[in-house]
């Protein structure tokens, strides 16, 4: 499959982030796929910084903050491209090609696919799970484990689910599932949740590490006590299907 002449949709939520967005934008201008960024403005913010960038630049403006997965739910529904990739804003790229981290697609299985995410470290980040569990969970939040459920290979694997720091779907996997369940998860596993809904209609989630993009993590989660309740809340919402 040749993947050249396909559009690729870049999905990417700002809370006030514009200066490392910009980097993330200047970034992107080094590349050659056909490709369209969908900026979201959660919150008010200079948007003098997204402009003046070679390649298509949308902005949709909230009028009141939304959640993670209803802010790219919207963006993919504004969006036409097969690809639609949700990108933090504090990620970035070095070295990256769009038809090396497309290629596992080419088996019709295959829902989504994502780079191996380093952290500005130059340390791999457990960004690829096992689904969770009350086990997994204490492991994570009593013990801090944080080490990956999976060792990174040479080819690309299939993995439970991916961290939406860096995904790329296939459009017709992720309207099949009815894109990010932003009802039940305001912020915080609607990732494992898609991937696993994905999972029970047969789709496979894979890494590619022939692909890499760093990670410059903010981590709110682990200072913040409002985004605590909201880690807390989905992580009881995944574990008992509420």
């Amino acid at each position: 499959m040749d993947f050249k002449s396909q559009k690729i949709t870049l999905s990417i939520v700002s809370h006030g982030q514009g200066l490392l967005i910009r980097d993330l934008l200047g970034d992107l201008t080094n590349l050659t796929q056909n490709f369209e960024v969908i900026v979201t403005i959660n919150i008010p913010e200079d948007e003098s910084v997204f402009q003046g960038f070679p390649f298509p630049l949308y902005i949709i403006r909230n009028h009141n903050p939304k959640g993670f997965g209803e802010n790219h739910n919207a963006a993919f529904e504004c969006s036409s491209a097969q690809w639609f990739a949700v990108v933090n804003p504090d990620i970035r790229i070095h070295s990256f090609s769009f038809d090396v981290l497309l290629s596992p697609m080419q088996q019709k299985s295959v829902a989504a696919v994502a780079p191996i995410v380093y952290s500005a470290y130059g340390e791999v980040e457990d960004s690829a799970r096992r689904f969770p569990t009350l086990f997994r969970f204490a492991k994570r939040v009593l013990l801090r484990h944080r080490k990956s459920d999976y060792e990174v290979q040479s080819e690309p694997y299939r993995v439970d689910w991916v961290a939406g720091m860096f995904v790329l779907f296939r459009r017709e996997a992720f309207r099949q599932v009815g894109g990010f369940d932003s009802r039940r998860f305001y912020m915080y596993l609607e990732d494992a949740d898609i991937c696993y809904r994905l999972y029970k209609d047969r789709w496979q989630i894979l890494v590619n590490p022939q692909v890499q993009v760093v990670h410059m993590a903010q981590r709110a989660s682990r200072r913040n006590l409002k985004h605590m309740r909201w880690h807390a809340v989905s992580a009881i919402r995944f574990l008992t299907g509420l």
